[in-house]
């Protein structure tokens, strides 16, 4: 099969052909959590290096876009080795945050996965955030979709969370950045949760970074099932503070 990746005409949706292969699946064959953090980030990545806004480019204005929160539902989690239609597409942004939609389809056109997330755009040399109005590398964007997944948004820490699972940072969790990777987040919250749920697909996942883990740093994944069960929060903590916030609905 050929896999194709285009922008529909007139318009910047961007498109992407995939396939789930054997290392991107977990012990059940669903496609992992941290798997689908990467593809989709690189969706966007690959989206913005097609319109000519490259990582390096970026770089040479001096700009760093980093992901911030991000929400997605599963109507049916993808397996390994399918076939799977990528979408995605910028949003009207936040003041302080670009917005971004993605929907994931089977090849017969079948909703899988919809989603979206908020990037923050920094300023390299002060690392201080820049209101998107000044980002202005291309036309300003006005699209707004009403998407069926839950919104990104603060997510607080509840009462009596039980420490679940501590590890340290290495060097292969790192990205150019110098920080951890973006997808990284996936595989420690899918090695904290308890054994009960990790064979489980949830119907939302929510995602916050608020502070990056740093090399060597040792990372404290705290969690805590409420709701009979339905709803289970997990928080990873560094010396430096909070380092993400997550949800998950069953």
């Amino acid at each position: 099969m050929e896999y194709k990746q285009y922008h529909e005409e007139h318009k910047k949706i961007f498109h992407s052909q995939e396939q789930i292969f054997f290392s991107q699946a977990n012990a059940e064959g669903y496609l992992s959590f941290h798997e689908l953090l990467r593809m989709t980030a690189d969706l966007a990545v690959e989206d913005y290096n097609q319109q000519g806004m490259s990582r390096e480019f970026l770089k040479d204005k001096g700009f760093a876009i980093l992901v911030s929160r991000l929400a997605f539902r599963f109507h049916k989690m993808p397996v390994e080795n399918q076939k799977l239609e990528f979408v995605t597409w910028e949003e009207k942004p936040e003041p302080l945050q670009l917005a971004r939609c993605y929907k994931i389809f089977d090849m017969d056109g079948n909703l899988l996965v919809s989603g979206k997330s908020y990037w923050l755009v920094c300023d390299l040399k002060t690392r201080r955030l820049i209101p998107t109005s000044k980002f202005d590398l291309r036309k300003s964007i006005e699209l707004t979709t009403e998407m069926d997944c839950l919104k990104p948004c603060k997510i607080g820490e509840p009462e009596g969370m039980e420490l679940w699972d501590s590890r340290k940072i290495k060097y292969s969790d790192l990205d150019t950045n110098g920080h951890t990777t973006n997808s990284r987040y996936g595989a420690f919250i899918e090695d904290a949760l308890p054994a009960e749920y990790r064979g489980k697909v949830p119907s939302d996942f929510k995602l916050n970074y608020s502070k990056e883990a740093m090399l060597d740093s040792q990372l404290d994944v705290y969690g805590k099932i409420e709701e009979d069960g339905k709803k289970i929060t997990v928080i990873g903590k560094t010396s430096e503070g909070c380092s993400f916030e997550a949800e998950l609905y069953y």
